[in-house]
């Protein structure tokens, strides 16, 4: 009896098994010349395995346990010993017929028939050429069929690519071998004694750990070529699992050993404290003592912090507790207790530094040079909480960076945009792991002084959540008769923030509590007129893209009147961002001409504009002509600034029914129905048949019906749409109007007046009907925002149709 050694087909393990046999050799160039040379039978009986592919030259063991394979193998070892093997297609189908086994597979020779004890038969077959199905015979007691030889394109031997992918995988398998412990050393032996490139590829993807499926599609590759590559990549990606598997548990085993020298070295540390005494370390105790001694705290604050290092004295330094208590001791040191920068007073240039850095925002200077000037004065007033309020892009953040340059301040911002945890702000208490102080005692900590500028950005997006409400923790920040003793959770005891200069922006006032909004001082920052963009962005736009893509002023110029295209052909807005954003466009489009070494015009032109930006894409806010009877112009304020609406009624044969269309919101519903029922118990003195309400349906649409419009700023356009629908007279060219009415027809005053008075001058209006209680609104622009504006101030509907539809139009009115 003889050792065989098998190699089995989930692995390269070697299997031994007891056989009588000769030894079989590993297959050689001139074995693969004689089993090309046998024919092929014109019929086999067909064997399906379930979970392994066999390739031509290799030799492996099945376990045959099904009746039908059982029969065929002892048929066959009886007779010609040849055998057609192909793999099922489902390896879960019991009975497989035709249909679920694949097409192609491989012709074997039977070796050895062998009983096992569980009354399984074990067969040791070899792989010889591989065959195509091509017609069923019979089905019972087992498939026979007809086989055709498919041909294997194999690549010359001259061909030094494919001489290079042969070694490469011999490589790559005794790296297989190597890494992997489940495989033992001597499979490198037979795969350094293959002489046969093809039975290398087929030996290797038979023995790969990868699925039937992918071994079928190895087996279906005719070119020999192709099926060495594919092997190879399969081979790669099984060396970088066994690699990055090498890897981990290198890092575990290393960690571990880490762990246990750590381990070991705390155990000698805790049994030296326990023979001293539980004393920590006196060397850091004593710096911390030292550094306590030179700082100017208040007696208050002196004694709390011997106390609290005293106790860090006394803990042991394995416990949890010793690292937030050093933290804690740590922060007392670092924060800038009574330490304060000294302000700048000189006027004159904090005036400069505010018009270098800001164009326009006129009130907000003047309120900053106030605040200054009482500061000089008093020297010690409580800072005031401010709250620039306006739509985004107008400068309000910026403006804190140089209210601080122009008092020679410390700049801190916070931004509290969708922050919901109170402990953001008030800190964590100490008997927390993982204990921090809140964000306002980080920023003065990283600050270096107490009184410096601070800007709480978006504070109108605080939210609320399970834990806690933001908003209300800043009452106490906000407040200058509290936050001098400011409570943090960690700190456990008052700071003083009222030398700190809060400035809060937001974009709305809305979303602000009223009790936190009660405590800032609200500076209203509106949005820019066309002319203030022009100059921002000639003055700071402009030089600063040129700056930051490396261009010179000399290399691109953009003259005021193609700035004003810029502005009113592609930004819509009451601030500056969009605009930035174009003029961005045209300096990196100046910047690749001059990378490419293209030709371009440094003095930008109407052309160039419309060629680097595209067409004129904002013209929606333009007035239209009201040349229809029913059409009225409106002013509204939005989140970004002003802008004006068009509002347009029509008439239908009915039963006197009001539609209302436009996404419009409850407020602006309830507006067009008090309209209808003022022109209903006013017909005869507006000139309106009565029966006209009995007979005709009322359509009432605000364009754009993507957007949503709410507020009560429609009111009065509603009703002279109506009006002028019902006496069919056209509205006054170039007129726009805002207000609210009452059922009595008196006119109410809105809100945001600046904003709708700039979108009225975007839109090239002339004339603006306002309530007469927003004179005073008027009065508070600049007499430069009003050029070209007449306004008409009204208290009562009748006055507003009398100015709205001239006596002009009646001519041209049409009959109902």
């Amino acid at each position: 009896m003889t050792k065989t050694k098998f190699l089995s087909i989930d692995n390269l393990s070697l299997q031994e098994m007891q056989d009588d046999a000769e030894l079989i050799p590993l297959m050689t160039p001139e074995d693969e010349e004689e089993i090309a040379k046998e024919p092929l039978p014109k019929s086999l009986p067909i064997l399906p395995l379930r979970n392994t592919v066999l390739f031509p030259g290799v030799v492996i063991p099945i376990t045959a346990g099904r009746d039908k394979s059982i029969k065929l193998i002892k048929d066959a070892n009886n007779g010609s010993k040849a055998i057609g093997v192909v793999s099922q297609k489902d390896e879960s189908i019991e009975d497989p017929e035709i249909e679920d086994i694949n097409t192609l597979g491989t012709v074997a020779r039977i070796l050895r028939v062998l009983k096992m004890p569980d009354g399984n038969t074990t067969v040791i077959i070899q792989g010889k050429k591989r065959f195509e199905v091509a017609e069923v015979l019979t089905t019972e007691p087992y498939i026979t069929s007809t086989v055709r030889e498919v041909e294997e394109s194999k690549p010359p031997h001259t061909d030094k690519e494919f001489s290079a992918i042969i070694e490469s995988i011999k490589d790559i398998a005794l790296q297989i071998i190597k890494e992997n412990p489940n495989i033992p050393s001597e499979a490198s032996f037979a795969i350094k004694n293959i002489e046969s490139s093809s039975f290398l590829i087929n030996f290797v993807s038979s023995n790969m750990n990868i699925t039937v499926a992918e071994k079928q599609q190895l087996l279906a590759i005719h070119d020999l070529k192709e099926r060495a590559l594919a092997t190879l990549k399969f081979m790669n990606t099984e060396l970088q699992k066994l690699e990055l598997k090498q890897d981990i548990q290198s890092k575990v085993r290393s960690d571990l050993d880490q762990q246990q020298r750590e381990y070991f070295l705390h155990q000698q540390m805790k049994t030296i404290q326990e023979e001293l005494g539980g004393v920590s370390s006196e060397q850091e105790i004593e710096e911390m003592r030292a550094k306590g001694r030179e700082k100017k705290w208040s007696k208050k604050v002196k004694e709390h912090f011997l106390k609290e290092l005293n106790k860090m004295q006394r803990m042991n330094p394995q416990v949890a507790e010793y690292s937030i208590q050093r933290n804690y001791l740590e922060l007392f040191l670092e924060l800038p207790w009574d330490k304060y920068s000294k302000d700048i007073f000189d006027l004159k240039r904090a005036q400069k530094i505010l018009d270098r850095d800001h164009y326009g925002l006129e009130d907000v200077k003047r309120r900053i040079i106030e605040y200054l000037a009482v500061l000089k004065l008093r020297n010690d007033m409580k800072s005031p909480i401010l709250c620039l309020y306006g739509p985004p892009g107008v400068g309000k953040t910026s403006l804190g960076k140089s209210i601080a340059e122009a008092l020679g301040r410390e700049y801190v911002r916070m931004s509290l945009g969708g922050l919901r945890d109170e402990a953001e702000i008030r800190g964590h208490r100490k008997t927390y792991i993982g204990a921090m102080p809140g964000r306002l005692l980080q920023s003065i900590k990283k600050a270096g002084t107490s009184n410096p500028v601070f800007v709480l950005d978006e504070i109108d997006k605080l939210s609320n959540s399970h834990q806690g409400d933001p908003s209300s923790a800043m009452l106490e920040v906000l407040d200058p008769e509290q936050n001098t003793e400011f409570y943090d959770n960690f700190l456990e005891m008052g700071y003083d923030l009222s030398k700190v200069m809060f400035i809060a922006t937001a974009n709305s006032l809305a979303t602000i509590q009223p009790a936190l909004r009660d405590r800032m001082e609200i500076i209203n920052v509106t949005g820019y007129t066309i002319e203030e963009k022009v100059e921002i962005a000639k003055r700071h736009l402009l030089p600063k893209q040129l700056e930051e893509h490396g261009l010179k002023k000399e290399q691109l110029k953009i003259g005021k009147k193609q700035l004003e295209r810029i502005v009113e052909g592609y930004t819509r807005e009451s601030g500056v961002r969009g605009l930035e954003k174009q003029v961005a466009k045209m300096v990196r489009h100046a910047a690749k001409s001059i990378a490419m070494e293209e030709e371009y015009n440094v003095k930008v032109t109407d052309e160039d504009i419309e060629k680097v930006l595209g067409p004129a894409r904002m013209e929606r806010d333009k007035y239209e002509n009201n040349d229809i009877a029913g059409v009225v112009t409106g002013l509204a304020w939005t989140s970004v600034g002003g802008d004006i609406l068009f509002i347009e009624s029509i008439l239908s044969k009915g039963k006197g029914t009001m539609n209302i269309t436009g996404n419009l919101g409850k407020v602006m519903k309830e507006s067009a129905t008090i309209a209808l029922e003022y022109i209903k118990s006013n017909a005869e003195e507006l000139g309106i048949d009565p029966d006209i309400f009995e007979k005709y349906n009322v359509h009432i649409h605000v364009p754009e019906g993507a957007t949503p419009k709410d507020g009560p700023s429609a009111g009065i356009t509603m009703l002279t749409s109506l009006v002028s629908l019902f006496t069919q007279k056209k509205v006054k060219k170039s007129l726009a109007m805002t207000g609210e009415i009452t059922l009595r027809g008196k006119v109410l005053p809105v809100g945001g007046i600046k904003e709708k008075i700039l979108a009225a001058k975007r839109a090239r209006i002339k004339e603006i009907v306002l309530c007469e209680d927003n004179r005073k609104d008027i009065l508070e622009i600049k007499p430069e925002y009003l050029k070209g504006l007449k306004f008409h101030y009204v208290t009562e509907m009748s006055e507003v149709i009398e100015v709205a539809i001239t006596n002009q139009n009646v001519k041209n009115a049409k009959k109902l």
